[in-house]
């Protein structure tokens, strides 16, 4: 099929929730994709880090393959092998609870609104206190409880229980707690929001906090988790654990998988009957975030962004001094962001027209998140065409 035919159908019959940027990829290996024209492109941004992997990823691949062979779906009601050493690997490098599987962020993040109710129920609390500037998803109450006006608008009347404290104050979010409030939700780095990182005192005394207060907290580590940090997850980091973490994109290796991690005491207020989702955790699911968990390891790729990170950021931060135009450089591990002091977009455009793919989010913020295997050699590639790309838009 042409791209003209393509666009045509876009238009046509699929519904135009989604801005389209001007391509048609068709096919995509590692850490580069190739557009319908055969033009190839670097992504630095692969998929909103669910390629966390790069594209196709080949122990992925095989392990699709033989469960598609093998067995695609069966009810949950059933037991599924592949599952249940999902689940066991997954706590084995997280912390000691149980998993709930779904099918994406923010169907974790409802899991973890209803887990939070739940363990509110007996003393009448369910209030959840997010951060302003945060992003849990897109479904009713995931996009009530983003912190970010834009995005909830349209919905009115939204589902009471939320409030919104300042990222980073520890004041702003003890002024929102009362006596109906129940859990706190935070993402270690705010993506959506624009690479913002949580201060390690914040989360301390954020953990304090809740303990003394008897109050869940929750991480949601939709886009910081699985090695995008470099760690497993953002909270090793800090040395604060969650009692509840959510967890999709980069899970799957490009295969639709989320989860939600508790603590054992408060996982097993899920019973039967209290919480579902019928594709949640299927064969075909499981096998491949088993295959990414393993690929991580394998390939020792956190320690790989580890090491790149650490020569990567200084860089980055050499052409900060360069162009005046960059604001900040923030962010840890692959997870970082470049503010500049105008809007992003035709700069981000520009680095497509040379080859690499960026995205811009918050109006001003160039979202970096290279996949977790890259080699420092198409890091030196990318970087170069940042800075070709600065000169080009910027230059006086």
């Amino acid at each position: 099929m042409d791209e003209a035919t393509i666009k045509q159908y876009y238009r046509d019959y699929v519904i135009g929730c989604y801005s389209k940027e001007d391509f048609v990829f068709v096919r995509g290996r590692g850490p580069w994709l190739w557009d319908i024209n055969g033009k190839k492109y670097l992504d630095f941004f692969p998929g909103w880090a669910v390629s966390g992997l790069g594209h196709c990823p080949d122990d992925v691949v095989k392990a699709i393959i033989r469960q598609v062979k093998t067995l695609m779906h069966v009810a949950n009601n059933y037991y599924i092998d592949v599952q249940a050493v999902c689940a066991k690997k997954l706590i084995e490098i997280s912390f000691d609870g149980k998993v709930f599987f779904c099918n994406s962020g923010a169907e974790a993040n409802e899991a973890a609104i209803k887990l939070c109710r739940l363990y509110g129920s007996k003393t009448g609390r369910y209030k959840i206190i997010s951060m302003k500037n945060s992003f849990h998803g897109r479904t009713l109450a995931t996009v009530t409880m983003t912190g970010q006006e834009k995005y909830s608008a349209p919905f009115v009347p939204l589902p009471d229980g939320f409030a919104y404290a300042e990222f980073n104050s520890i004041d702003s979010l003890k002024s929102c707690v009362d006596e109906k409030t129940v859990a706190v939700i935070i993402e270690p780095v705010q993506g959506e929001g624009g690479i913002n990182v949580a201060d390690r005192e914040y989360l301390v005394a954020l953990r304090k906090f809740c303990d003394e207060n008897d109050l869940l907290l929750v991480f949601d580590e939709v886009q910081t988790g699985m090695g995008r940090t470099g760690h497993w997850f953002a909270f090793q980091h800090y040395g604060v654990t969650p009692d509840i973490m959510t967890l999709a994109k980069t899970l799957g290796g490009g295969f639709p998988i989320g989860a939600m991690v508790a603590k054992r005491s408060i996982a097993d207020l899920m019973v039967p009957g209290t919480h579902a989702s019928t594709f949640g955790g299927n064969p075909l699911a499981c096998s491949a975030a088993l295959a990414v968990m393993n690929t991580i390891e394998k390939q020792n790729l956190l320690e790989n962004v580890n090491t790149l990170s650490q020569w990567f950021i200084p860089e980055l931060r050499k052409l900060q001094k360069k162009f005046s135009v960059i604001k900040e450089i923030r962010g840890i591990g692959f997870m970082l962001g470049m503010e500049l002091n105008v809007s992003g977009k035709s700069f981000v455009e520009r680095c497509r027209k040379n080859g690499l793919l960026l995205n811009c989010t918050h109006d001003t913020v160039v979202r970096i998140m290279p996949p977790l295997g890259i080699k420092k050699s198409l890091l030196k590639k990318g970087l170069k065409i940042i800075s070709t790309s600065l000169k080009e838009e910027f230059a006086s």
